[in-house]
């Protein structure tokens, strides 16, 4: 089949990241003797830097990562927690039925930071000076501006002239969003890395030294100085249409600390596929992949009806148990067993049938679980019990794909295979320079992930201090005879366990290689209750590829689907990297025109 690209292959190393100059630096790092860990934290810094819109210091970042030596798969959970004071009862006090998606009560513990420096200080080999040193010399003279970015300023310029003047003073030039192509400096984030990088070098020479004092001096010293005051002296306008101060604190900060984790795994097709727990919407790839092994795949054409058809529908399964179970273990109870065991499964199966449901059907697990609200998800969509923010709504929610797959900004991604056989998969994401007010004197943005809570009572996802929201950052690591096969992962939002289930479907079933799996045409359903605000559904609501045969759109249609038929290259930003015996492997996404894989 065509593809944009070739697949690489090689022997040395390789990288697939949603941005070229990313790919560029992680790899240069493996040209520098460093190993998947140090490329990925290198590539991580570059991603901050280039994909300001995208990602930031103080977003999110879980990584899943195999270590050669110890031959353990971890996730590292750069998911931060909600602060202490983020009560239900302090939301509700403010007159909200919702955390909004922008602002400052959407934040939780930025959390990416030290996920980066945790896989460095265990797993890496460089020092921080190393891996800042590319990007940040890009901080500090300036990197191009991709459209995208361009486009995304543009949709919040009025909003930052007007109320968010930090921002504005941070990522306007001469009062206008930056153009395309033109070189963009952000030094008060240079300043900021080069403060911490004089923290680790004072701690002296040991690497591992440096690496714990600049994790201090985040979470307990200048930087956690300088939010703390931010978030105390700084009333703003979201998408509530209210002014509202954060709940964080320096103590939250001080109090929280990236941890690791062990992965939820399903095996199929021969392979072992591990994903982040129940915190994340990962283990919802694993429960599809559960309801489709039944089915027989193989005998599917890969675009056709009856593929789409059945995918969307274990996919609409898998994500209402989601939305019914799934929440922070270290609160609730998950019953992840048995909504990954055959005889559960076995029944769930049973609802896919010839034509498209329009309900939410999530399973019973006695004990287990709530109800969910499906008629109020579906009013919100239609704009029905929502606050008009007006100007404020630009920039809420996950600045993913629109409804016909165009990206106005997204998530980010990467991954890295070295010749030892390490691998990572990264997916760093929140911190967007849209979604919340710029900290004038660090040069970054605070996350608004804390959106993904609800405000009732009772519920897996209900809103508590110290609590993980439900996050929908899920990369994905694929062992064959517990070695590392396939590290994968795309922006996306709910999307991103949809197109990475397609994309994995079409790599184990029908042995396409990684370019081949990323450049077939894709789709994504609608269907379940968004995890950003306004936590809208849209029963389903399918969206595929403009590439997709017309045959297979109008069978969809018959089968009952509310098609949405999207641009030519539109659907998923996957990044892939693979280990076949001594042959490493890449493939990287054409759509959007930034992601780029490199290796030898």
């Amino acid at each position: 089949m065509f593809t944009t690209r070739p697949e690489l292959l090689g022997t040395f190393g390789m990288v697939s990241s949603t941005h070229w100059l990313t790919s560029a630096a992680a790899m240069a790092m493996l040209e520098k003797g460093g190993n998947a860990f140090d490329a990925a934290v290198a590539g991580g810094m570059m991603l901050q830097v280039c994909e300001p819109h995208l990602n930031g210091p103080g977003g999110d970042m879980p990584a899943i990562i195999h270590s050669a030596k110890s031959g353990e798969t971890k996730i590292i959970c750069g998911q931060g927690t909600a602060p202490a004071a983020a009560t239900i009862d302090h939301y509700k006090s403010e007159n909200l039925s919702l955390i909004p998606g922008t602002g400052l009560l959407a934040t939780v513990v930025p959390g990416a930071f030290d996920g980066w420096m945790l896989m460095l200080r265990d797993y890496g080999t460089k020092t921080v000076e190393d891996v800042f040193e590319v990007a940040l010399g890009y901080a500090e003279n300036g990197v191009p501006v991709v459209p995208r970015w361009t486009e995304t300023v543009a949709t919040v310029a009025e909003l930052f002239r007007d109320e968010w003047t930090t921002s504005a003073d941070q990522w306007l030039v001469a009062g206008q969003p930056p153009k395309p192509g033109s070189i963009y400096a952000n030094k008060p984030l240079a300043q900021t890395w080069k403060r911490l990088l004089d923290e680790a070098k004072a701690a002296g020479g040991d690497r591992i030294a440096q690496i714990d004092a600049i994790r201090h001096a985040w979470h307990q010293g200048f930087v956690a100085e300088e939010i703390d005051k931010f978030c105390r002296l700084t009333e703003v306008l979201d998408v509530s249409g209210e002014r509202h101060k954060a709940v964080l604190t320096g103590d939250d900060l001080a109090r929280w600390r990236a941890s690791y984790d062990t992965p939820a795994t399903y095996d199929f097709n021969g392979y072992t596929v591990a994903k982040p727990g129940a915190w994340s919407q990962g283990p919802a790839h694993l429960q599809a992949l559960a309801l489709l092994k039944d089915f027989d795949l193989a005998s599917m054409d890969p675009t056709g009806p009856e593929f789409v058809h059945t995918v969307t529908e274990a996919i609409k399964l898998a994500f209402a148990d989601r939305d019914a179970f799934y929440g922070d273990p270290d609160f609730v109870k998950v019953p992840l067993e048995q909504l990954l065991s055959d005889a559960y499964n076995d029944e769930r199966r049973k609802l896919i049938g010839d034509s498209a449901s329009m309900e939410l059907r999530h399973g019973s697990v006695d004990g287990f679980g709530c109800e969910v609200d499906y008629a109020a998800a579906v009013g919100r969509a239609e704009g029905q019990g929502v606050p008009d923010g007006g100007k404020a709504a630009a920039g809420s929610g996950e600045p993913t794909v629109g409804t016909l797959g165009q990206v106005s900004g997204d998530t980010c991604h990467i991954d890295v295979v070295d010749k030892y056989g390490n691998m990572v998969a990264c997916m760093p994401s929140g911190g967007w320079l849209q979604s919340s007010p710029t900290i004038p004197a660090l040069g970054f943005q605070l996350n608004s992930r804390a959106q993904m809570f609800w405000l009732d009572e009772g519920l897996p996802m209900s809103l508590e201090p110290g609590k993980r929201p439900r996050t929908t950052l899920s990369p994905t690591i694929a062992l064959r005879d517990g070695k590392p096969a396939i590290a994968f992962g795309t922006p996306g939002g709910d999307q991103q366990d949809q197109w990475q289930s397609i994309f994995f479907l079409r790599h184990a079933i029908y042995k396409r290689n990684l370019q081949e799996a990323i450049d077939t045409p894709s789709f994504h359903s609608e269907h379940f209750v968004s995890s950003f605000y306004p936590r809208g559904a849209k029963p389903g609501r399918l969206v595929v590829e403009g590439r997709t045969p017309d045959e297979t759109v109008n069978n969809l249609r018959e089968r009952g689907h509310k098609v949405e038929v999207g641009d030519l290259w539109s659907e998923g930003r996957l990044c892939a990297v693979g280990k076949d015996g001594k042959i490493l492997k890449a493939g990287s996404n054409a759509r959007g025109m930034q992601g780029y894989a490199a290796g030898r």
